[in-house]
């Protein structure tokens, strides 16, 4: 498989092998599979926070019973270890000095 090189912008969920505006906060090296893999996480993650969005509107929901949330924080742990794994040196050590993943998604 054939690695190629891409930008990553998590908060906005942009991958892209052209670099434009603020899409380049992680540069990887992927195959279309690890591309695939990686927006279909954030996919989820755009789809539990909606349902999140949803359950606030509901009051009687308490917010510590929200498995949308929990679902969330899966897929965005999940998606920060594989741009972590993919990733150029540079990439790396910005997602470690974030402190988002703990040693042993390192």
């Amino acid at each position: 498989m054939e690695k190629e090189k891409y930008y990553v912008n998590i908060g906005d969920g942009s991958i892209s092998q052209m670099r434009y505006q603020n899409n380049d906060d992680f540069v990887i090296y992927a195959s279309m599979q690890d591309i695939a893999l990686l927006r279909s996480k954030m996919e989820n993650m755009h789809g539990a926070n909606f349902d999140s969005y949803i359950r606030a509107h509901i009051p009687i929901v308490p917010y510590h019973n929200d498995s949308a949330n929990d679902e969330y924080d899966d897929n965005l742990t999940e998606a920060f270890r594989m741009v972590y794994e993919l990733g150029d040196e540079q990439t790396k050590s910005h997602i470690k000095s974030m402190g988002i993943l703990s040693d042993k998604h390192l």
